[in-house]
């Protein structure tokens, strides 16, 4: 039988999304393929990435990385949630936490009960019933112990961490499973006259780096991808106005805290991400609402120490590509659309674009099929996602600038707009084939901003009410008791990967 598999694999970019890609592969090909990844020094990354959501566990542990190890080599710390001040209205402040709220009873979602408590002039604040939300606070952090029925039994969580020292991480990983890096600029790129596929690309120096598979992880450029295939690019800036980003880190303190704090703007918001060595600080925010140089006044007005270098402006559009594996190349990261950082899905979105080109890895032949179901699945990634994030600028009560009345009053997706619908109608969400953002997110940054339903399921009505009120007095007390036998996320780091 003719071996038709893929014998020689390209990838065009390192930075984190290259490396990940180089890891991945090298892990499970295992030699069978002949991996090149083709970079420069003389070419920045962008590496402001620095926060995950859990799900960059899974591909950790697909690596068979040592937790502790991979955060000592990346200064990491870990990430309980994200704070978001100022989102709803000045002044507010709520937490994107991970992992569970409260619990379910009945078969009923635990926060109906709360809209019960709370429509009744009760808690204000269903974090109260959040160990993830509670423990940021208080900055404590620990891993899950075998603990019964109790919380600490199920700890959700991520990492804070240097991207840079992520790629070197992962670079040094990938070549110890036989990943070749050559050093070079790509300057053309060769395309069969026939098909159209990529052959080869040709360096500065005159080298050419032939291959059947080529990844695209280039950048905003899309060298590979865009230039050279062709392949087109929606814009989304009608629905996240935000294109502009200054970066830079700044003296940390000793008591890092356990989670990524997200400071609403005057026309975008600011990020603070506490790493081992030091904070991670960028502003980002829409140049059509507010000048380059006064947004960069405001990110070192705004800052927790001293700057340990130049801010750094970075320039995007937020959309997607018309097509992410065209012909004999798949774009990753970067080249293949932009997401701002509100909700850490950077590295999230190359984790699951590797995941899911592993599901649909192809011959050489290219089957169409393939290509089509991985696009059809990573449009609806991406426009799920989006809809996530226009939650965040749409729903807000702020007034006091030209970019907040543009984001309150912008039309929003039919997909937005269902779920907006029907959580204000009887607090129900309507989560469509596995979307990356569950239930509890989408309750939660609801909730967080303001949207508060005029219903919750009538089934809670059930419980007589005294069993009510004595199962949220207990709930939440476990959920005290709990957070109260954490230790600090400095004691933690201190004795497991500083």
């Amino acid at each position: 039988m003719h071996n038709n598999n893929i014998r020689k694999i390209v990838i065009v970019g390192g930075g984190t999304a290259g490396w990940m890609a180089a890891a991945a592969l090298s892990k499970v090909l295992k030699g069978s393929a002949h991996i090149e990844l083709v970079e420069s020094e003389a070419i920045g990354t962008v590496g402001v990435g620095e926060a995950t959501i859990p799900q960059i566990q899974v591909f950790n542990k697909m690596l068979g990385l040592d937790e502790d190890e991979f955060l000592r080599n990346t200064r990491g710390t870990f990430k309980l949630g994200i704070q978001f001040v100022d989102w709803g209205k000045k002044g507010d402040s709520y937490i994107h936490a991970f992992g569970e709220v409260g619990k379910d009873m009945e078969g009923i979602p635990f926060y109906h009960y709360w809209l019960k408590e709370h429509l009744a002039g009760g808690s204000q604040d269903i974090g109260e019933y959040t160990l993830t939300a509670l423990a940021a606070l208080e900055g404590r952090f620990m891993r899950s112990i075998n603990a019964g029925n109790s919380p600490l039994s199920n700890i959700t969580y991520a990492f804070h961490f240097d991207a840079g020292l992520y790629a070197q991480f992962l670079r040094e990983y990938a070549e110890q499973r036989g990943v070749i890096r050559t050093e070079g600029v790509v300057v053309q790129t060769a395309l069969e006259k026939n098909s159209g596929f990529i052959e080869s690309v040709k360096l500065e120096d005159g080298r050419a780096v032939e291959g059947d598979l080529f990844i695209d992880c280039s950048g905003f450029r899309g060298l590979l991808i865009g230039e050279a295939l062709g392949v087109g690019y929606e814009d989304w800036r009608h629905w996240l106005p935000c294109d502009r980003a200054w970066a830079v880190p700044c003296e940390g303190d000793e008591h890092p805290l356990p989670y990524t704090r997200s400071t609403a703007r005057p026309a975008g918001w600011q990020w603070r991400i506490p790493l081992q060595h030091r904070i991670g600080n960028g502003h980002v925010f829409s140049s059509r609402f507010m000048d380059e140089d006064d947004a960069r006044e405001i990110l070192l007005n705004n800052l927790d120490g001293k700057p340990l270098a130049d801010p750094k402006l970075l320039r995007f559009t937020t959309g997607k590509r018309n097509a992410f594996w065209h012909k004999n190349c798949v774009a990753l990261g970067l080249a293949s659309g932009f997401m701002e950082p509100l909700e850490s899905t950077s590295i999230h979105l190359v984790q699951s674009a590797i995941a899911r080109l592993l599901s649909l890895f192809p011959t050489r032949d290219f089957d169409p099929v393939d290509i089509d179901e991985y696009n059809r699945q990573t449009h609806f990634e991406m426009d799920r996602i989006r809809d996530f994030l226009i939650l965040h600028y749409c729903a807000t009560e702020r007034d006091d600038s030209d970019f907040w009345n543009y984001c309150r009053t912008m039309d929003v997706p039919d997909t937005l707009q269902q779920k907006l619908d029907h959580f204000r109608a009887n607090g129900r969400i309507v989560r469509a084939n596995n979307e990356l953002f569950n239930e509890l997110s989408w309750m939660e940054v609801m909730l967080g901003q303001g949207i508060i339903p005029r219903g919750y399921h009538p089934l809670v009505d059930a419980m007589p009410q005294e069993m009510f009120a004595g199962r949220m007095r207990e709930i939440k007390s476990v959920v005290e008791r709990s957070v109260a036998a954490m230790p600090s996320h400095r004691e933690f780091i201190a004795g497991h990967c500083a």
